[in-house]
């Protein structure tokens, strides 16, 4: 593609009324202030944190080259280019995909508590729980991005249309589609934040103490446990169903004896084991009313390096006495 030509949102081309002079800083700098919502588009679309960049880096690229001096909602253009950059590696991601969707555990978003900058966690944790994630994985790419543009950043039908190549009707029914799914699937809303903390930290004292019938009190009858030990520990990945089935799995949470860390990853009650300084693995709790209705363990040794989780967070990991 010539230098002065550009692509738009809907796959069409034009050439750069400023022949590529426009003012490059100043565009940068629009840029740089939809940068959270576009990466909080990218996660919701791929629920990979690094992909998610790539889109974003991608996004800029696109809009570097193209001519947007006549676009009054420049946010919108930039989400709806962002969702087809998504939707493409989306599509490309399901034809070569290898790791079981059952025992995936989706990026998790960390916030260590009191490290870091509140605002930007919340900016990505806000409504989006890994359960949810692990829904959206399910669907096909078309009713994942219907879904997420439309029922999360409410872009109009018309405008997805233009993305996946459909009538604003067909369009409407992939949304719906989707919307089905995840209703099924919604665990609920959960407590606030203090008591989810409390039950979390039930749930680990019973493990530690080898208590069963303490655990079975926190459990939902039908939770689920999904672990994800990637490719270098797929042995430990597994998925487990039921509240006597997790508690009997209570042994493998023996490392969180050791050094552990308490964090929120998706907007509810995490911990971290530690050892020699770096995260072990990760166990992330989804909470309705007062039991555990899913848990999502991350121990997959490269995405855990990845978290860069903060030196001090880290050396600060409570050792039990």
């Amino acid at each position: 593609m010539d230098e002065s030509t550009v692509e738009h949102a809907d796959g069409g081309h034009e050439d750069r009324a400023d022949g590529g002079t426009g003012d490059a800083d100043a565009l940068a700098r629009r840029f740089d202030a939809d940068r959270g919502h576009l990466r909080a588009v990218a996660y919701r679309m791929l629920g990979s944190l690094a992909e998610a960049e790539d889109a974003v880096q991608e996004t800029w690229f696109k809009l570097s080259r193209t001519d947007v001096s006549g676009v009054a909602n420049l946010t919108g253009w930039l989400t709806t280019v962002i969702g087809r950059v998504c939707l493409d590696m989306l599509r490309s991601r399901g034809s070569r995909r290898e790791d079981p969707l059952d025992t995936y555990v989706p990026d998790p978003i960390v916030h260590v508590p009191g490290v870091g900058d509140p605002e930007h966690a919340a900016e990505l944790t806000e409504s989006v729980g890994l359960a949810l994630l692990v829904v959206l994985e399910t669907l096909a790419p078309a009713e994942r991005l219907a879904f997420v543009l439309h029922d999360m950043f409410a872009v109009s039908f018309d405008e997805i249309a233009r993305v996946v190549d459909r009538t604003p009707a067909a369009t409407r029914q992939l949304a719906s589609r989707a919307r089905r799914r995840v209703q099924d699937a919604d665990p609920g809303p959960g407590p606030d934040a203090r008591r989810q903390r409390e039950i979390a930290d039930a749930f680990l004292a019973a493990s530690q103490g080898g208590d069963f019938e303490g655990l079975l009190a926190v459990l939902d009858p039908d939770a689920v446990l999904r672990a994800d030990g990637g490719p270098l520990l797929a042995g430990a990945s597994k998925l487990v169903h039921g509240a006597e089935s997790i508690s009997r799995q209570a042994l493998m949470y023996a490392s969180f004896r050791k050094a552990s860390l308490s964090l929120v990853v998706n907007g509810g009650p995490a911990v971290m084991s530690v050892v020699d300084g770096k995260p072990a693995s990760l166990l992330a709790f989804t909470i309705v009313g007062d039991r555990i209705v899913q848990m999502h363990v991350l121990a997959d040794p490269e995405r855990l390096a990845a978290l860069d989780i903060p030196a001090e967070a880290l050396a600060r990991a409570v050792h039990p006495a």
